[in-house]
């Protein structure tokens, strides 16, 4: 099959003009802001049509009848969730894009999943608790991020993406979405959230990439530090 091929029969593949918010018309849809701007690409950033696969170690086989996700830290009350238990929580959708810090960008996303202030709500965060890390099922990898962008709206724990459950390779079951951030802050198979006072360098800030990920600040964006 030929490449146009294969991007015809690509189920993720976005044909047309990108999704707008006033085009959203379901009235329970959080709207990221970001999708409101009259430019809605960042510096540095190409619109792509398609969805891109990128990691640091490969997709990991995930047992899904022994999924777990975790919360602890500085919280009252640690939380632990089977998968099933994590599908009946209370679930939002949110349109948000997605930009990738290798300079790709794919607009109007619907994901699906659980508000990241109402897992903050059921563990109790403390209010010393300014820094969050999460954890990856991919070899112990880990990200982290200020607590306003994780606490942040649009910000979600999700299962779905464009009203399907999120591939392996993309994520699935779960993962953090934070769409005010660039996209290595949106953890893939997360496994586990700890609240923090302090911050604390995950896998690819401990490399060099900037340790908040802001797309819009800067002439290019808040790639590296």
């Amino acid at each position: 099959m030929s490449f146009l091929g294969r991007l015809i029969k690509d189920p993720l593949y976005q044909r047309g003009d990108p999704p707008k918010p006033d085009e959203i018309d379901a009235p329970d849809v959080i709207i990221s802001a970001d999708t409101r701007r009259e430019n809605r690409i960042p510096p540095g950033q190409t619109r792509t049509r398609k969805w891109p696969v990128l990691d640091a170690h490969g997709t990991p086989d995930i047992d899904l009848a022994r999924w777990t996700f975790e919360v602890d830290g500085l919280v009252e009350k640690p939380q632990q969730w089977s998968l099933d238990d994590f599908m009946q929580l209370p679930a939002v959708k949110v349109f948000a894009d997605f930009h990738c810090v290798t300079r790709w960008s794919r607009l109007g996303n619907v994901w699906g999943g659980v508000s990241a202030r109402e897992i903050a709500r059921l563990a109790g965060v403390k209010p010393k608790a300014k820094y969050v890390i999460a954890f990856g099922y991919d070899r112990g990898w880990t990200t982290n991020l200020p607590i306003e962008h994780f606490m942040a709206e649009d910000s979600l724990f999700a299962w779905s993406h464009d009203g399907q459950p999120i591939p392996p390779d993309h994520g699935g079951p779960v993962r953090l979405i934070v769409p005010q951030l660039f996209a290595w802050k949106s953890a893939k198979w997360v496994k586990a959230l700890r609240f923090l006072e302090s911050d604390q360098a995950g896998f690819w800030e401990e490399g060099g990439y900037h340790m908040r990920g802001v797309p819009w600040n800067g002439d290019d964006g808040e790639r590296f530090r």
